[in-house]
C-alpha cells in the first residue's frame, strides 16, 4: 500500500521513501510513499525523477495505480521508468531509500487546469461524460444540446479566476453522498468507494462567500482561482448529438 501524500497536499514537490517492490514485467517501482499523482479521474501521471543515496536518478516517465492479477486496481502506485536505464534499474532493491521528486512545473500546469475544469462546471451547469486534464490541455464533454459560445465562457472563467475563490480539500461519507447525488457531476468517472470516505474539492463557500463548485475529486488542484491565471476556451467541438466538448488551453 503506498501512502498517497499528494491528497492532502498537492504542493508537496518531493518526499523520502523507501521502495516497496519492484515489478519486473513492467519495470514500474512501488514506493511505501509518493507525492506522483498517478494517471486518473481523466488526470494524466505525474513525471519526474527517483534520487538514490549517491546521488544518481531513475528518471520516471509515468505513474499508475497498481493493479492485481484479475486487473483489479489496487492501493499501490506504479511508477513507470523512462526507457534505457536497465543499468541503473539493475541496482535498485526492496528497501532502498530513494527521494521522489516530481516534475513540478508539469504538474502545476495540471492543478491549473484541473481547478478550471471545476470552474467550467460551474458555467455549465450539465453533466459532464468525459474528462480530460494534460499538462497542455484540458477537456470536458458535456451531456447538452444547447450551442456553447467560446468568448463568453472564457469571460466567465476569466472573472472567477479574477475573484480568488479559495480551495478547500475535505470529505463526505457514503451516506452524505448518497443523499446529495447532483454532487456528482461526472457520468463517466464515479468516485471511489470502500474507505467509508470520499474525498471532495469546494471553491468558495467559505462563511459568506458564495459556493461555486463542490464535488468527489481525487486530483490535485490549486489553492486559489487566482493561481490559475489566463487560461482560455481553445475550441468547442459538437461531439455528437448530445455531447458538446469544451477543450481549454493556456492563453499565449
Amino acid at each position: 500500500m503506498t501512502t498517497d501524500l499528494f491528497r492532502q497536499d498537492a504542493y508537496l514537490r518531493e518526499c523520502s521513501a523507501h521502495i516497496a517492490a519492484l515489478m519486473p514485467d513492467t519495470g514500474g517501482i512501488v514506493l511505501d510513499q509518493t507525492v506522483f499523482y498517478p494517471l486518473g479521474g481523466g488526470q494524466a501521471g505525474d513525471s519526474g525523477q527517483l534520487v538514490l543515496a549517491d546521488g544518481s536518478s531513475i528518471a520516471i516517465a509515468d505513474t499508475r495505480k497498481g493493479k492485481d492479477a484479475e486487473g483489479n486496481p489496487t492501493s499501490d502506485i506504479v511508477h513507470l521508468p523512462a526507457p534505457g536505464q536497465e543499468v541503473q534499474l539493475a541496482q535498485l532493491t526492496a528497501g532502498m531509500p530513494v527521494t521522489a521528486r516530481i516534475d513540478w512545473e508539469r504538474r502545476h500546469r495540471m492543478m491549473r487546469l484541473h481547478t478550471t475544469s471545476h470552474l467550467l462546471c460551474h458555467v455549465v451547469p450539465q453533466l459532464v461524460n468525459g474528462c480530460s486534464i494534460t499538462p497542455d490541455h484540458g477537456r470536458l464533454d458535456f451531456a447538452m444540446t444547447d450551442p456553447l459560445d467560446k468568448d463568453a465562457l472564457t469571460a466567465a472563467i476569466a472573472a472567477l479566476v479574477a475573484a480568488a475563490h479559495p480551495l478547500a480539500v475535505a470529505s463526505i461519507s457514503d451516506e452524505e453522498l448518497d443523499a446529495n447525488p447532483a454532487l456528482v457531476k461526472s457520468m463517466s468517472v464515479q468516485p471511489p468507494r470502500g474507505t467509508g470516505r470520499i474525498r471532495t474539492i469546494r471553491i468558495g463557500g467559505d462563511g459568506d462567500a458564495p459556493l461555486i463548485d463542490l464535488q468527489p475529486c481525487g486530483g490535485t488542484h490549486v489553492a486559489n482561482t487566482a493561481e490559475i491565471g489566463a487560461i482560455v476556451v481553445t475550441k468547442i467541438e459538437k461531439k455528437s448529438a448530445t455531447t458538446r466538448r469544451v477543450v481549454l488551453g493556456f492563453a499565449q
